[in-house]
């Protein structure tokens, strides 16, 4: 390896190859073990990483604990400055990003192309926090005396990123954290870490000073894990799996360490029969097939009124049968899952639910041949006659299958969207105030969607219930999740 990180032209025209971001240096890590990325289009290698070992990931602790004091005396208006720089390049470096995305996540490069708009709107917005990071003054018991509460760093964090919104999810994590005066260690997913590294070069390139954000590469189970169990660590924001997400409590608790988990989700579609049915029909589409249906919010089980369940499962049925999937990086509606273990996961789930007597009413198998002789797709796929029991109800599919349940009455429906440990999201279509008031009310999730498809806006709070996670991300309570409070009793007779 050189001491430079590799061009995307480099990972285009061949295999790039990566060193890690440490102290505002690409650093030659201490471990000799490598991680191949792959492209889930066609199988081949598109870069190698380094999977971090101990030393590796001590060397990037220090370097964030070094860097983050002087950060932290930097006036948070500083702070925010360098962000919106840090969003221009990124703006700048628009398609170069894009093109990263695709070729390592799969998804359709107009897909990509937006997760990098709203990866610098998400930059933009949260520099707007650096003005708004405010603590309280409140009256005191004794004379002479005030009492401030001040709202204050944790210190050095660490964010934990899902493969699926590879760059999305690096922002969400690395603009609060250091608008609030942390620095951050960053680990991307192994199986997508070249938009990390990508980002990480342009924030070089900015000028950020050394050691406010690094990126480390690895394994979860084992440079994951050193992360959060190291001493220097005061905060770890995690996206991912729920097992990813009992791991790392497990491995926090020696320091108690403070997490922030934002983890799975098998979200209820729910149609009333007296809903806008092609507003329904263009949102459920959507919902579940964005990404190849790899989304934490997507439209994982439907539920549709008997009123209108033949309607809209036709025009389903119609929209699907259109749906193109191929080469991501042309403009088609899916591309690849993002390994054959995915996959054949989805496909396996498929299976059991046909075995069980489900009807496959479009799609259901692996795609193999022809053009798709190479890479890990699978046809779109909605089943109907489901039975609540059905693992394909009960666990996160993530792949582009939508079970279909019809209903007939409206308690009915609210049992069964909450008969499930996962609290992550849910969507209601309905033109009845009552009943929309009732799911606002009832609904056992962090985000529900009322009459439109998901797509969380960084001023909200995406928050999850259950086993779906702790703490939060985005707009003001996001911010605040990366800062403690501390009380001061000042006394001034």
């Amino acid at each position: 390896m050189t001491n430079e990180p590799a061009t995307m032209k480099d990972a285009v025209n061949g295999v790039g190859r990566y060193n890690l971001y440490i102290d505002g240096k690409w650093v030659r890590p201490a471990s000799s073990e490598t991680i191949e990325v792959e492209n889930p289009a066609t199988e081949e290698t598109i870069a190698v990483v380094p999977d971090a070992n101990a030393a590796d990931v001590q060397q990037a602790l220090e370097a964030a604990e070094r860097a983050q004091l002087g950060w932290a005396r930097l006036p948070a208006a500083q702070r925010g400055e360098w962000l919106l720089k840090i969003g221009q390049a990124v703006r700048e470096h628009r398609e170069l990003l894009a093109q990263t995305l695709t070729r390592e996540v799969g998804k359709p490069i107009a897909q990509a192309r937006g997760e990098v708009d709203g990866t610098v709107r998400r930059i933009d917005y949260i520099a707007s926090w650096c003005r708004q990071l405010e603590g309280d003054i409140l009256p005191a018991e004794n004379p002479d005396e005030h009492i401030y509460i001040h709202q204050v760093p944790f210190g050095v964090t660490v964010g934990i990123s899902a493969w699926n919104f590879p760059l999305a999810i690096f922002a969400r994590k690395m603009a609060p954290a250091i608008v609030a005066g942390n620095s951050i260690v960053i680990k991307p997913s192994e199986l997508t870490p070249t938009s990390a590294l990508e980002l990480a070069r342009i924030i070089d390139e900015v000028g950020l000073p050394p050691g406010v954000v690094n990126v480390v590469t690895g394994y979860g189970k084992t440079t994951g894990e050193l992360l959060v169990r190291n001493p220097i660590t005061k905060l770890v924001s995690l996206t991912g799996s729920v097992r990813a997400g009992r791991e790392l409590l497990r491995a926090a608790s020696d320091n108690i360490t403070v997490l922030r988990l934002e983890l799975g989700g098998k979200a209820p579609f729910v149609v009333l029969d007296d809903a806008d049915v092609d507003k329904a029909v263009d949102a459920a589409m959507t919902s579940r097939f964005v990404n190849c249906g790899q989304v934490c919010t997507c439209n994982e089980r439907m539920y549709i009124q008997s009123g209108v369940y033949e309607q809209v499962v036709d025009r389903i049925l119609e929209r699907v049968g259109k749906l193109e999937v191929g080469d991501p990086l042309t403009e088609v509606d899916l591309g690849p899952k993002i390994s054959r273990g995915e996959r054949d996961r989805v496909d396996e789930r498929v299976r059991s639910a046909a075995a069980a007597g489900a009807e496959v009413l479009a799609g259901g198998r692996c795609l193999n041949d022809g053009p798709y002789s190479r890479g890990h797709w699978y046809e779109p796929t909605v089943i109907g006659n489901v039975d609540h029991s059905m693992e394909l109800m009960r666990s996160e599919t993530f792949g582009p299958v939508l079970p279909v349940v019809r209903f007939d009455d409206f308690e009915d429906a609210l049992r069964m969207a909450n008969d499930t440990p996962y609290g992550l999201s849910a969507y209601l279509f309905s033109n009845d105030m009552r009943r929309i008031m009732r799911v606002v009310r009832d609904f056992q999730f962090g985000e529900i969607y009322v009459n439109r498809q998901l797509g969380e806006a960084v001023q909200g709070f995406h928050t999850g219930h259950g086993i779906s996670g702790m703490g939060g991300e985005d707009g003001k309570y996001g911010v605040e999740g990366y800062l403690q409070k501390r009380t001061v009793y000042l006394n001034y007779s």
